[in-house]
């Protein structure tokens, strides 16, 4: 058996807290996680503890039964921790792409008009959007129903119903999260406004 290097030994540090952490975020006991992963009680504890070498086969079930995968369990922090912004000033945008998942977009933008009030301005498309305000207020035109948005107050709807968001009043700015498919709808859309020269 090869000794283990100082590197070994922080990973395996981690990798423990990993699995007591993610145990006690799902609200369970040491029982309960032993019972999911076919582990005796003791055998979690003293995996948890360092009193147990981690072995290959045990890491695999407990990821299952932790519900992630044996990459994310036993992955260790970049050396890339930050990411700058993209920035996009002709529209207002700022973007991060997300590097846990790479199809996922974190955008902050600043509204200055109003919602366009004609559904057939509204746009439809699939994908997920999440997004909050971080000042001002907001109106959320979804089909025929419009939503006002406080600070600090968030939003999630399905993109597939007709929306358009804006600012109420004053400029207001907001933080959204999206996915693949959203990001492109309005990506497209910008590009769209730009060669119109008027974006809604």
């Amino acid at each position: 058996m090869l000794p283990m290097t100082q590197e070994d030994g922080q990973l395996d540090s981690l990798v423990r807290k990993r699995i007591r952490a993610l145990r006690v975020a799902q609200g369970w006991s040491l029982e309960e996680l032993a019972g999911r992963a076919n582990l005796s009680q003791s055998s979690l504890s003293r995996i948890e503890n360092g009193q147990r070498r981690l072995a290959l086969d045990q890491l695999v079930t407990l990821a299952r039964a932790l519900d992630t995968t044996l990459d994310r369990l036993v992955e260790t922090a970049s050396d890339d921790v930050v990411t700058s912004p993209t920035i996009d000033s002709a529209h207002g945008l700022m973007r991060w792409p997300m590097k846990s998942d790479p199809g996922m977009s974190v955008i902050r933008q600043r509204l200055t008009d109003p919602p366009p009030d004609s559904p057939s301005r509204m746009r439809a498309h699939p994908g997920r959007e999440w997004l909050v305000v971080l000042s001002g207020t907001a109106t959320l035109m979804l089909g025929n129903r419009r939503f006002r948005i406080e600070t600090n107050q968030a939003a999630e709807f399905p993109t597939m119903m007709p929306h358009a968001i804006g600012a109420e009043g004053r400029p207001c700015e907001i933080l959204g999260i999206f996915d693949r498919d959203a990001r492109r709808s309005h990506q497209r859309d910008q590009s769209d406004c730009t060669d119109q020269g008027a974006c809604e």
